[in-house]
């Protein structure tokens, strides 16, 4: 008998929560009407349910409903405010500046900015061995800044090795230097707080997946201020979210976002110690059934470093790959590939110092609100387990 499978690439992807699932059936079965036809009571109610959902974002965000523009998922987000941005503000500057461990939806836009004649400065990131190691110091943002600096794009939470970097105090120097800021809070919109009515950033992309709800919706959050912050739009057609982001509302996908959102905000405090008492577990069980075991990113005693579910550690003389492949019924992710579709060693790691023997032997661990105390210790014996016997082949 197959022994059953284990889901710890939370980052990833989540399991969309029952809840999620039961408040976005009706808009699927019932109120199944276009939010842009509003002639009609089926549009009307439509459009009724996703200007409520906004709100509840908004109230759960610290923001207006005016400011959050949904998307697909925050990989649309991120190159709508990086493009959009940049477009609109060439003439101010053409310098932007970022960090080396960023996810591909922002270096890639970043990238192709930089062939269309923009200077982009990446940002290094504390190495490895330090416990800071993976974050940025706001000084180096400060440093980095210059007259044609028009916009700074910064993670809020790795989603590799987890590393929080201090959003707060780079955005206090962004605002008084009179630079936008851009923050990709995928990994960690409800996961760790965050109320950007006292955070004055500009601009900040989340996803519905990765906190318990349906794929292929996403926002953007962008602050109504003066001078007001202006985009260009990437999508032209009906001129939906004000004209931002054309497309036919994903009505089901906008009530699955403001109710994942909505239970994770309520659950927050229990479930964020639940999961870094999960996590240091499963750490301390790894490192004393087998030797070799280093962990990867900050350290995991100061939980305003890392995020509560995320841990990366490197097992000496072990490819990642090989050891997924061996304990084929976990789920978890490998740094031999920072993506399925680009087969390279993770750019996160190497960022952080790590040869390519440190980066090909890690592996990412992801927890969740449905991993329990027994899927902890049975992942433990799995790897101990396996480890060895890969240790024993190459012996």
């Amino acid at each position: 008998m197959n022994e059953p499978s284990i889901y710890m690439d939370n980052h990833a992807t989540t399991r969309v929560d029952p809840r999620v699932v039961e408040a976005m059936l009706p808009y699927f079965l019932e109120t199944y009407g276009n939010a842009g036809s509003t002639t009609h009571v089926f549009g009307r109610d439509a459009r009724r349910a996703v200007d409520e959902a906004r709100q509840s974002l908004a109230a759960g965000l610290g923001v207006k409903p005016a400011e959050l523009i949904f998307t697909s998922g925050a990989t649309e987000s991120n190159n709508l405010a990086i493009r959009g941005a940049v477009q609109k503000r060439r003439a101010i500057g053409r310098h932007i500046v970022s960090v080396t461990t960023e996810h591909p939806s922002v270096l890639d836009p970043l990238a192709r900015l930089g062939r269309e004649g923009y200077q982009v400065t990446l940002l290094p990131v504390i190495r490895s061995p330090d416990p800071q190691a993976g974050r940025i110091l706001p000084q180096q943002v400060a440093d980095a800044i210059r007259k044609d600096t028009i916009l700074i794009s910064v993670m809020l939470a790795n989603n590799e090795m987890g590393a929080i970097h201090p959003v707060d105090e780079i955005a206090q120097i962004c605002n008084a230097r009179g630079v936008l800021l851009h923050c990709d809070a995928t990994q960690a919109v409800g996961k760790i707080p965050l109320d950007l009515a006292k955070l004055p950033l500009d601009l900040l992309s989340f996803s519905g997946h990765k906190i318990y709800g349906p794929k292929g919706i996403g926002a953007l959050f962008v602050r109504r201020r003066v001078p007001p912050v202006r985009l260009q739009s990437q999508i032209d057609g009906g001129g939906q979210e004000a004209g931002l982001r054309s497309g036919t509302l994903n009505v089901p996908g906008i009530i699955g976002l403001a109710k994942a959102l909505e239970l994770c905000l309520a659950e927050m405090p229990e479930e964020s110690d639940r999961l870094r008492q999960l996590r240091n577990r499963l750490y301390d069980g790894l490192s004393a059934t087998m030797p070799g075991v280093t962990l990867n990113g900050p350290t995991l005693d100061q939980p305003d470093w890392r995020l509560p579910g995320n841990l990366n550690v490197s097992f000496a003389g072990i490819d990642g790959e090989a050891l997924l492949l061996t304990a084929a019924n976990l789920a978890l992710s490998s740094g031999s590939a920072c993506s399925s579709a680009k087969p390279e060693p993770s750019h996160v790691l190497r960022a952080m110092g790590l040869d390519n023997d440190g980066t090909r032997s890690s592996v990412r661990f992801g927890l969740g609100r449905f991993n329990t105390a027994v899927e902890v210790e049975t992942v433990i014996a799995i790897l101990s387990q396996c480890v060895g016997r890969l240790r024993n082949i190459i012996a």
